[in-house]
């Protein structure tokens, strides 16, 4: 494996862990990871690149060695936090950036509010969410409501071989090697809970429990359509051909084509045997496709 450095970037309310690869001489390339994932997943992609890149892949906030916040976080805040990565490792120019999930939904944003800050995008999986509807908003700030009285933990692990269990319980296409290594970043010792609800101690998810609280403000599809209207950058869509996230469109017809119809220069891509977290389940792959587009 490429060895990779870290660094600590200190934002006024948030210090965020980057973990470098490659020579900082070489062109940039941000990778930023999704939700409940950490910066040290890219590592099999990272490895299958074949020339020189300087790479910048932060830890989002409240997720893996970046500040823990221990309250409820707001998708903005994220786009602040992108702002400031650009800031400090491309001052002076237009950046390249994949992002998977949520880090390509950021991206996709970013892109859009920021035009000439990004020179090409890859969106891994980060096509936006299920749209909302307004009679949604009274049942959302009820949980948000609840959410506050009861404060969610993650669930415990009895050790990090039974966190690399569940792992491949839920991806059919992530090897055993692969596995172990992400159950030790992935994951780390702390206090969550069993399937009774019972405190506990032991290997839980390496991400502050105030990621899993329901935001009180609905999805608004329009206002991030607005956003992709606006993007200057050739973008690449890739989506695995066995993910969830796809089956979720096909139950919505014509919802994936207005989505991307916002994208002025967009293609897609497809990767086969893969599920949503396609980096891990395909790292080849994903490196050919976005080392070609940035070719």
């Amino acid at each position: 494996m490429r060895p990779s450095r870290s660094e600590t970037l200190d934002l006024p309310t948030v210090r965020l862990h980057v973990r470098r690869w490659g020579d900082p001489a070489a062109p940039t390339l941000l990778l930023l990871h999704g939700w409940m994932d950490v910066s040290a997943s890219w590592q099999f992609v990272v490895d299958e690149l074949c020339r020189d890149w300087n790479i910048v892949a932060p830890d989002w906030r409240g997720f893996g060695p970046s500040q823990w916040l221990g309250r409820p976080y707001f998708f903005a805040e994220h786009v602040g936090d992108l702002e400031a990565l650009v800031d400090r490792y491309a001052p002076d120019g237009r950046v390249r950036i994949a992002g998977h999930s949520m880090g390509g939904i950021l991206a996709c944003l970013y892109a859009g509010i920021r035009p000439q800050r990004v020179e090409r995008l890859v969106s891994l999986e980060g096509f936006g969410i299920a749209p909302t509807h307004p009679d949604m908003a009274p049942e959302r700030y009820a949980q948000w409501l609840d959410t506050l009285q009861s404060p969610p933990r993650m669930h415990v692990y009895a050790d990090r071989a039974a966190f690399a269990r569940r792992l491949l319980k839920s991806d059919r296409f992530l090897t055993e090697g692969r596995a172990d290594f992400l159950s030790r970043h992935l994951s780390r010792v702390g206090e969550g809970s069993n399937r009774s609800g019972e405190r506990r101690h032991g290997i839980v998810w390496n991400g502050d429990p105030w990621h899993k609280a329901t935001s009180p403000y609905l999805f608004r599809l329009e206002e991030s359509m607005a956003i992709w209207r606006r993007i200057a950058c050739p973008v690449r869509w890739v989506a695995g051909r066995q993910s969830w996230v796809v089956r979720d469109f096909a139950a919505r017809p014509g919802d994936w084509e207005a989505r991307r119809a916002c994208f002025a220069d967009v293609d897609e891509c497809w990767i086969d045997d893969a599920d949503h977290m396609l980096h891990h389940d395909q790292p080849a792959a994903v490196a050919r496709l976005i080392e070609d587009f940035f070719r």
